[in-house]
């Protein structure tokens, strides 16, 4: 399971790490929180027997990543994370992006800001903007996204690290209910097991969410001036229907292609939470393969 090539590469000011797996055009498997490259384990040899270089990143901040020095976890900062590595790691225009969570932030950004980079794009669990718009501040999703609000406390650094990271245990039990998640965590953990990796993690929720100008005009400007810009590439967007992180209706899922290039589909997979890369990866990795192989 753990039989993959690693790397590392300097890009956008910051040595990241990866693991990969075959040969070909890039495949950059962009991953979220709390989370690591290894929720990636099963589809990067499936990618690599397509003919694809797989690559998994660790994000900045994530060990062993390097952490910015100016604490920089803007948005932007993180699309241009994508596409410098794309860059660093010799990548053409027939290149595919393979994103979940933060990671779908990061590579709608990408996707806007680079397009020439990219071929084809597969997003897991967070919709563009325009849709995630439409239920960030309804009061369910209010009650799931507790943790973008409670991160902005410097006491939760402290409650998020206690009992070996329980809390981590919890949001994956949340958001993936019913998914035996001992090996994910442990990997997880690793990344974020030291404080200064941990507060970068964090770091994340606290530049999206600052609250001294989340709220003003210009702080959802500056969100859609990175990821909410024309996509015009095929996206297949795949959503989980037992999903605790962000639970979205079938109707909105559908919605999405709408905000996506010519030949964008979109599916809900049923019976998978947050993390359904794992949860099902044969039924996920068999959508996810279809789909990169349209040109």
């Amino acid at each position: 399971m753990d039989d993959f090539k690693t790397g590392s590469v300097k890009a956008n000011g910051i040595q990241f790490h990866y693991i990969e797996a075959g040969s070909g055009p890039l495949a950059l498997c962009v991953h979220g929180f709390p989370d690591s490259p290894w929720t990636y384990r099963y589809l990067l040899p499936k990618l690599a027997e397509a003919g694809y270089r797989a690559v998994s990143a660790f994000n900045r901040g994530y060990a062993p990543t390097g952490i910015p020095a100016d604490g920089d976890y803007c948005t932007k900062t993180l699309a241009s994370d994508v596409t410098a590595l794309h860059d660093a790691l010799g990548g053409g225009s027939d290149a595919v992006l393979i994103a979940h969570d933060w990671g779908a932030v990061a590579a709608y950004g990408a996707l806007s800001s680079a397009p020439q980079r990219w071929r084809r794009a597969v997003i897991c669990n967070v919709p563009p903007l325009a849709v995630f718009g439409q239920v960030a501040f309804t009061y369910p999703q209010i009650k799931r996204s507790f943790y973008f609000w409670f991160f902005q406390m410097a006491v939760s650094e402290g409650v998020v690290a206690a009992n070996e990271l329980a809390f981590i245990d919890g949001l994956w039990a949340d958001w993936s209910p019913g998914y035996a998640a001992a090996y994910d965590l442990a990997r997880v953990k690793e990344c974020l097991g030291k404080p200064e990796n941990l507060r970068a993690a964090m770091g994340y929720y606290r530049s999206l969410f600052n609250a001294e100008r989340f709220g003003l005009p210009d702080a959802m400007a500056d969100q859609a001036a990175v990821w909410g810009q024309p996509l015009t590439h095929p996206i297949l967007y795949l959503h989980g229907t037992n999903d605790g992180c962000i639970a979205l209706t079938p109707e909105l899922v559908h919605s999405v292609p709408t905000f996506c290039g010519p030949g964008s589909e979109a599916e809900m997979i049923s019976g998978v939470g947050h993390f359904m890369q794992v949860e099902k990866a044969a039924e996920v990795i068999a959508r996810i393969l279809r789909y990169l192989a349209n040109k």
